[in-house]
């Protein structure tokens, strides 16, 4: 399942926000129903995926 979800970021990218990144552009934007612009972070269902299956 997790397979089909390959990412477009560039070898090496690293994804190392702040706490207030984080808060302050990310979840803003995700509470607001906002597109965020990298596509780094996924909604997924927790519920329906194994904990050992995420990646």
């Amino acid at each position: 399942m997790m397979e089909s979800m390959e990412s477009c970021v560039p070898p090496g990218f690293r994804f190392h926000p702040t706490d207030e990144e984080l808060v302050g552009y990310y979840l803003r934007k995700k509470v607001a129903s906002q597109k965020i612009d990298l596509d780094v972070i996924r909604d997924i269902d927790l519920y329906r995926i194994e904990p050992w299956d995420l990646q």
